[in-house]
């Protein structure tokens, strides 16, 4: 972010919104950290697992990103190995969260689709596993972009002061070829995952159900998903976005890159928080104390309970809309 083409009053209120974002989505999701680590019903459920995990993820990309953020305005250069580093770790936290959102989509449509395995096959066991293996196959296309950079650079580069910024840093052909073809390939599975799990819960919500507000109610969570998945395909495309915005409008370049930096690392985490979070009864149920709001959302989640789930078709439903996945980023 070349923060020299703002004048003071912009970018102390650009660093102002980001900060406040920033602190106000951690401070939601530090509640819900805790909400797990206190009941121990919510360690032996695969969903609560992955979804923590996310959470945590979250907080350290957000504290990653934004103290990233700040610094581009605060110093100017930064020494290259302490860069590499910080790039490092947040670029790895930036490809969690869609694998993470994929075994999240899984893990419902096992749940949903077939409840006779869910137990087998989405054991505890094996959900930390999947995390572990997530945080592989993530660090691995992050080390490589170290490893590109000592193979064409002399050693000496990581003693130089440089502006921390990804394509700054990363900027070779190989580096984009890299990036190109881990998010080719991770966003390709990722989106076919969820688009066939969606499916098929909505399939499963739909014959199970002769209630047309509860269809109707479906088909508004879905909604707010494929919000969730536009803001991932966001983050999927948001250096390419940059790059062709930056060659057409070089006036407005900080403008567009501090835009897709709030719609692609900032706003996602909230509503996150806000979906999946504040609408399952199970975390809600020990968070709502600490909100000012508890009331009034408390209230609303009754409500919304009430008018779906009726009947026979309760279980069915109360699975379905607890099936809100996390939105990703992907800093590359």
């Amino acid at each position: 972010m070349n923060s020299s083409q703002d004048t003071p009053e912009d970018a102390f209120m650009k660093n102002f919104i980001v900060v406040g974002l920033g602190v106000s989505i951690t401070y939601i999701n530090v509640i819900f950290v805790f909400a797990f680590f206190k009941r121990s019903v919510f360690y032996t459920d695969p969903r609560y697992i992955l979804y923590i995990h996310l959470v945590i993820n979250d907080i350290i990309m957000l504290f990653l990103t934004v103290s990233l953020y700040v610094l581009s305005y605060a110093i100017h250069f930064m020494n290259s190995t302490v860069c590499s580093f910080l790039l490092l770790f947040a670029s790895t936290t930036s490809g969690n969260s869609p694998l993470n959102l994929a075994g999240m989509a899984i893990e419902r449509y096992t749940a949903i689709c077939k409840p006779l395995h869910h137990t087998q096959l989405c054991s505890v066991n094996r959900t930390y596993i999947l995390t572990g293996l997530i945080w592989l196959l993530n660090v691995l296309p992050s080390l490589a972009d170290i490893f590109i950079l000592l193979v064409n650079e002399p050693i000496c580069i990581f003693s130089k002061s440089i502006i921390c910024y990804m394509k700054n840093v990363y900027g070779s052909n190989q580096h984009f070829i890299r990036s190109i073809c881990v998010t080719a390939l991770y966003s390709l599975c990722v989106w076919m995952t969820l688009v066939f799990t969606y499916v098929k819960v909505l399939q499963a919500a739909n014959a199970a159900t002769s209630d047309q507000v509860s269809a109707r109610k479906a088909q508004k969570t879905i909604l707010l998903h494929g919000l969730q998945l536009f803001l991932c395909l966001l983050t999927y495309v948001t250096p390419h976005i940059d790059y062709f915005f930056l060659i057409l409008f070089p006036k407005y370049r900080t403008v567009f890159m501090y835009l897709n930096f709030i719609l692609s690392n900032i706003l996602p985490r909230l509503l996150s928080s806000l979906i999946y979070g504040v609408r399952n009864p199970n975390l809600f149920r020990y968070t709502s104390p600490v909100f000012a709001v508890a009331p009034v959302l408390h209230t609303l989640l009754m409500l919304e309970k009430g008018s779906v789930c009726r009947g026979k078709t309760d279980k069915v439903n109360s699975f379905y809309i607890d099936f809100n996945p996390s939105t990703i980023i992907y800093s590359h």
